[in-house]
């Protein structure tokens, strides 16, 4: 059974790294993961050195050809981070 290795992106000079670390770990060039998205080397190039500027459409593909995935994650906390503690039965009683 494999799990999922995550890798939180808080800016795009984090994402230049991954992208080309998960290219190299699939062993493939720049041109052979260009050819996969129908790019040229020259192209992914310039989106692994900026990720920033580059279209979503054209981050999922790169994801897609590295067998990676994009995923959202909601960070809001709603609510206390720890529940309240039950009343304690000496307390007065609730309003019901």
């Amino acid at each position: 059974m494999s799990t999922l290795q995550t890798f939180p992106i808080f800016m795009p000079a984090q994402l230049s790294v991954h992208i080309r670390s998960l290219r190299k770990a699939r062993g493939l060039t720049q041109a052979a993961l260009g050819q996969r998205i129908g790019v040229k080397q020259a192209r992914l190039a310039d989106i692994e050195k900026n990720p920033g500027a580059v279209s979503l459409d054209q981050l999922l593909q790169v994801l897609h050809a590295l067998d990676a995935r994009l995923q959202l994650v909601d960070t809001a906390t709603y609510g206390p981070a720890t529940p309240a503690p039950p009343p304690r039965a000496e307390s007065p009683a609730a309003d019901w």
